[in-house]
């Protein structure tokens, strides 16, 4: 049985900056959805994700806006990811350079923390 994860939560303090911000960065807007005077309902598909996420503001979830971390997407090139975010006006540490993959690291404006990782090419890798 396959078990996929398809949607995480971003705890955010402002549903439209946030929103704003992801749909900058070329995140679809899959749904926005009001669901009473205290809840809405906000997802977003990064480009290219079989994974969403939701912006969580009062939807049930116990997290501080700004206490995730951790979240990484796989890019194809990493140095074209950081001048896609820099286009963007977004401010992210530059390409950084690991043996497990090349990554670029930035936070949105509630300090959640994000990652892309262009992975190493496995095929030139040599067998130790």
């Amino acid at each position: 049985m396959d078990w996929k994860i398809e949607l995480l939560s971003v705890p955010v303090s402002d549903i439209d900056r946030s929103k704003d911000f992801y749909v900058k960065l070329g995140f679809t807007a899959d749904h926005d959805n009001r669901v009473d005077e205290t809840m809405r309902f906000v997802q977003l598909t990064p480009p290219g994700s079989a994974c969403s996420i939701v912006l969580d503001k009062n939807l049930g979830g116990n997290m501080e806006p700004g206490s995730l971390e951790g979240v990484q997407c796989v890019v194809a090139d990493a140095d074209a990811a950081l001048q896609q975010l820099v286009d963007a006006g977004v401010e992210a540490r530059g390409v950084e350079e690991y043996p497990w993959g090349r990554f670029v690291f930035f936070t949105d404006p509630d300090g959640n923390g994000w990652a892309l990782q262009e992975l190493p090419d496995y095929s030139a890798v040599q067998p130790s």
